[in-house]
């Protein structure tokens, strides 16, 4: 490990030189499936032909330009995204973080546009909203916080998956001007709320004259089986947030909007020097049209049904399997104790998964992922959970 690097991350001991599919090669060559993405990240696998080619092309015409000009393929960008979600306006920045500060902002102003003082937001506890100042202030994981005080006030949190916590804070609370909630929680162990949760946050947003902040930062561009995750229910969001799968690891973020949300920001109350870039923009429009053109939205519901299902009848009746759950490519098994060692044990086996909330094994695999790599990854993945409870 560089000497040169600020300690931010526990690396794992292996460095990636190439990537083709779902498969990731070291500088030994040795080969290694990856059902990580990057983090939801990689949604066209790795070295995927198509994206290769558009970014040389772009990379060759222009890459940088900044937003103090008009950029046809931001605007083609929004239009795709905005005819994909049925909202109205986008904002393009760099991260997902970036995107959530963009919906805060938008959220707050509002609120101030409304004539209160202090407005606030509720979130969820377990949530995960990024690692800057307000997105991690917003985020329920005390772990993300620790040392960082004073946190950006603002925000009142409530269990996730409890509709009616949220609709009792609107008779103490009258600053309250937004609900920002993840629809399927990741880095909070995938967690899936009753199928009611967003209609009945919904209903309370209208009631109350709230904004619906859905960040679907995780599990937006297909990583579901829809192309938002939102798409499962019949609930439209007020603003959405997009990064990770978006531009394919070219990384680019997107705050969406609709209605008062859409119209909110002005000339010079946000920006962002690199957001929303040819080259980006190039990236993310190539990706939406490959996972369109080869059916991966159907690809991640019918292989993650199949994961889900294979790996639930190899280890059923195994003791310490609390659940198997997911929707699309976005998948947890929760174990009945930490599980981190299963990282390096998985490493060792030349297959790619992460554990969160100490206790869930969390897999989210290229959406290219075929039939034969993922029955690969459960063969090896039961077998490594069943030796790990045993």
């Amino acid at each position: 490990m560089s000497d040169y690097l600020m300690q931010t991350y526990a690396r794992q001991p292996v460095a990636f030189v190439r990537g083709e599919g779902t498969w990731l090669f070291d500088a030994e060559g040795e080969k290694y499936l990856d059902a990580l993405a990057g983090v939801a990240v990689n949604g066209l696998g790795h070295g995927h032909p198509v994206l290769a080619r558009a970014l040389c092309d772009q990379a060759a015409r222009l890459i940088h330009t900044s937003n103090l000009y008009q950029i046809p393929l931001q605007e083609a960008l929004a239009e795709r995204l905005c005819q994909l979600s049925g909202l109205t306006r986008a904002f393009f920045c760099n991260s997902g973080a970036e995107a959530n500060e963009a919906a805060i902002k938008i959220a707050r102003l509002h609120g101030h546009n409304r004539g209160l003082e202090n407005p606030a937001i509720v979130v969820m506890e377990k949530s995960f909203h990024g690692r800057t100042m307000a997105t991690l202030s917003a985020t329920g994981n005390r772990k993300v916080q620790a040392g960082f005080e004073p946190l950006v006030s603002g925000f009142l949190r409530v269990p996730f998956g409890d509709s009616a916590a949220v609709e009792a804070l609107a008779a103490p609370h009258k600053n309250i001007v937004a609900v920002l909630v993840e629809p399927y929680q990741g880095e909070g162990g995938v967690q899936i709320p009753q199928a009611n949760y967003l209609a009945e946050l919904r209903r309370i947003c209208d009631e109350q004259g709230w904004l619906l902040i859905l960040d679907e930062v995780q599990t937006g561009v297909g990583r579901t089986g829809k192309w938002f995750a939102f798409q499962h229910t019949e609930v439209m969001p007020d603003v959405m947030t997009l990064a990770k799968g978006l531009g394919s690891g070219v990384p680019i973020g997107a705050c969406l909007a609709r209605g008062v949300a859409a119209e909110t920001f002005t000339p010079g109350k946000h920006g962002s020097t690199f957001g929303g870039g040819p080259l980006a923009c190039t990236a993310a429009l190539t990706t939406l049209s490959v996972m369109h053109d080869d059916g991966l939205l159907s690809n991640a519901a019918q292989l993650g049904a199949f994961i889900r299902s294979d790996l639930a009848q190899r280890l059923h009746g195994i003791s310490g399997i609390v659940e198997i759950r997911g929707q699309g490519l976005m998948i947890g098994i929760e174990l009945d104790r930490p599980c981190g060692d299963l990282v390096k044990q998985a490493l060792a086996e030349k297959l790619l998964i992460n554990v969160t909330n100490d206790n869930v094994v969390r897999l989210l695999p290229p959406l290219v992922m075929t039939p034969a790599d993922a029955a690969l990854l459960t063969e090896k993945l039961a077998r490594l959970i069943s030796a790990f409870l045993g």
